[in-house]
């Protein structure tokens, strides 16, 4: 299961990493400025890519994992390609206000999976040791890269 970035807003379950909100110890600080600027970096990218395509605006609970990733991949690349050829030459970008929410087809045969995934997210206990194993996989990066600065 994959997981979100998310702030303190979001539920302690098991697909949400929320930061840290008193951070004591420096493992931890270190953890939670990498998520924080993780997550911020995120917000914006999808943000800005849900201003330019009606698709993403709307809810997608009804469709497959695999049609998610397929519209986001090709509005990135629709994107890179845009960025690429109006550089500074782009005009009328105001994207707000075009297309329309796109519709989730309603009777998904994956929707009783999906509901039963859906529940396995509340489990507590795998959110917490979620977000210890990412801690720890942070302080070790970072140990990594000071290892390798002083070498």
């Amino acid at each position: 299961m994959g997981y979100y970035l998310t702030d303190g807003i979001y539920p302690e379950w098991a697909a949400f990493v929320k930061t840290i909100r008193h951070p004591m110890e420096q493992k931890t600080r270190h953890f939670a400025t990498q998520q924080e600027s993780a997550r911020k970096d995120i917000e914006r990218a999808f943000g800005f890519l849900q201003t330019r395509f009606a698709v993403i605006r709307g809810p997608a609970h009804g469709w497959h994992h695999s049609q998610i990733n397929d519209i986001m991949m090709t509005c990135v690349i629709l994107h890179n390609m845009t960025m690429e050829d109006e550089q500074e030459l782009a005009h009328n970008i105001d994207f707000l206000h075009i297309g329309q929410l796109a519709v989730a087809y309603p009777n998904n045969p994956d929707r009783e999976s999906f509901v039963a995934a859906h529940h396995r997210l509340h489990d507590q206990s795998t959110h917490f040791q979620l977000q210890y194993d990412l801690i720890e996989h942070q302080w070790i990066r970072l140990g990594s890269l000071h290892q390798q600065i002083n070498q």
